[in-house]
């Protein structure tokens, strides 16, 4: 039996350095005051892209430079500098490009990549929660936001947040792939799916695996979790160890295949181009390699 890890160590968009500072979002004098410092910096994003230097490090205004729009206060470094992110389309600055997260994630800096996750995160909400969920009617940015507020009840909206299990399935000495029914051929992953309501995090892992291959798993343990703001969830790693024995019955619908792959057939596999692994932006992709045991070559 191979000795398997205690739990995740890197994890491209679980990297902020920023504090965010929550009790000086409704403080609005401090907000104002920390928006008119020439010092503070500010991330401009427009549908969840922002202009990346070839560095690469994230394009950093003074508010003074930043365009109109909604307003996030992201957080505050160790020096005291605040920085902000607004909603607006991206300025033109010559030697810069527009990218997301899948495209800069893994490449950032811990700081830049907690940045832009937040950043994304608060407008795709804002983006779709213009309306007040209760009544209709319009609501507006509030809380230096990080809420909302109905304009007709006084309703307060939070940002929403999607749990999602995503678990290795595993019996020691094999690992669980398999293919979404949306994707091309080579292209594999492991197996993931949202939490329903009125269920715990392990019984999600336990039901996603039945449903999607057939299989009856155990001792699901929890490893590490990653947001994802593509649009709005967060992902909670697992291992779920499966007893040998059980035939794979894939669902056909969410999933189009799946097989069992050793460490060396994992490896070859990926040597040869056969499978194409998650990218090491995915939370999937540590999984895979924390139970390997190293990295792997080939990715999405």
């Amino acid at each position: 039996m191979s000795e398997l890890p205690e739990g995740l160590g890197w994890l491209a968009l679980a990297r902020g350095t920023l504090d965010r500072v929550g009790e000086r979002r409704r403080d609005d004098a401090w907000v104002a005051e920390a928006w008119a410092d020439p010092c503070s910096r500010v991330l401009v994003v427009e549908q969840g892209r922002a202009l990346v230097r070839p560095n690469p490090a994230l394009v950093l205004l003074s508010p003074g430079q930043a365009p109109e729009g909604e307003r996030y206060l992201l957080g505050v470094d160790p020096g005291g500098v605040a920085y902000f992110g607004v909603s607006s389309p991206l300025p033109a600055i010559e030697g810069t490009e527009a990218a997301d997260l899948r495209a800069m994630g893994a490449v950032l800096s811990d700081r830049d990549a907690g940045l832009l996750t937040q950043a994304v995160a608060l407008q795709n909400w804002h983006d779709t929660h213009t309306h007040c969920p209760r009544c209709g009617a319009r609501t507006t940015i509030a809380s230096a936001g990080h809420t909302r507020i109905c304009t007709a009840d006084g309703s307060e909206h939070f940002p929403r947040t999607d749990p999602a299990v995503i678990m290795l399935v595993h019996d020691d000495e094999r690992i669980l792939l398999a293919r979404s029914a949306r994707w091309p051929a080579g292209r594999v992953s492991i197996l993931a799916g949202f939490v329903e309501a009125g269920e715990s995090l392990e019984q999600a892992v336990v039901r996603e695996v039945r449903e999607e291959v057939g299989v009856t798993v155990r001792d699901c343990r929890y490893l590490g979790s990653q947001p994802w703001p593509l649009p709005r969830s967060l992902m909670l790693g697992f291992f779920a160890r499966a007893d040998e024995g059980q035939e794979l019955r894939v669902d056909g619908e969410e999933i189009k295949s799946a097989r069992w792959y050793t460490r060396p057939e994992l490896l070859a596999a990926a040597e040869s181009g056969e499978i194409l692994l998650p990218g090491t932006i995915s939370i999937a992709r540590q999984l895979i390699e924390s139970w390997y045991g190293g990295g792997l070559p080939g990715d999405w």
